[in-house]
């Protein structure tokens, strides 16, 4: 199986309504998918705080409806959210009526206008009816720190040969990457700042 931590060039050509990148050249943009989490997201918090770093969290509706706290201490630490659905549901495999329902369900917990599809995957078709409201934020950079497949090690030597000035980066606050997430993302941090580069939240103008 074929990984491409940097996002290709065709795709992005492709889907060119999204966003995959930013022009600023001196920060990146940390993005952490399908949170909040109670085994994970205050771990995160306090890193954050400690390296005085701002991020972008995009949080499930059901999850965000669980843990109101979480979400109030991400905006309260500086960080933006944004909407990754109601159930985190599979975009080629939900009704366009359905997956519109979901995002603006989720809508009611998560006060953003910022919108990341799961697995980074829905039909061309519902692109327009999101933008109308939304943001699409993709990313340039996928850490693959869910798939056990991939070493810790192997993701730092990429992150070393491929991040540049404003790339959007995928981690992931959930259960299945906390021990990996704990080990991997202080590493990361080094060297992103060995680059020269700082960290933004994205914007949801």
């Amino acid at each position: 199986m074929i990984r491409f931590f940097k996002t290709p060039f065709l795709h992005r050509l492709i889907f060119y309504r999204r966003v995959w990148g930013f022009s600023n050249k001196k920060v990146v943009y940390l993005t952490f998918d399908d949170g909040p989490t109670e085994e994970l997201t205050q771990w995160l918090l306090a890193f954050l705080e400690k390296e005085r770093i701002t991020a972008t969290f995009f949080c499930v509706g059901e999850n965000a409806q669980k843990h109101p706290e979480l979400m109030r201490e991400i905006v309260q630490g500086g960080h933006a959210i944004g909407n990754h659905t109601m159930r985190h549901e599979k975009g080629l495999k939900t009704s366009k009526k359905e997956y519109l329902e979901s995002i603006e369900e989720a809508s009611k917990h998560i006060d953003s206008t910022l919108f990341r599809p799961p697995y980074g995957r829905m039909w061309v078709s519902y692109t327009r009816a999101i933008r109308k409201k939304y943001k699409i934020i993709m990313w340039s950079w996928l850490s693959y720190d869910f798939d056990d497949a991939v070493s810790s090690e192997q993701i730092l030597q990429n992150a070393k040969k491929q991040i540049k000035g404003g790339d959007i980066i995928v981690l992931h606050d959930n259960p299945k990457v906390k021990d990996r997430l704990k080990e991997l993302l202080p590493e990361l941090v080094k060297v992103i700042r060995e680059k020269g580069l700082g960290f933004e939240v994205i914007n949801e103008k």
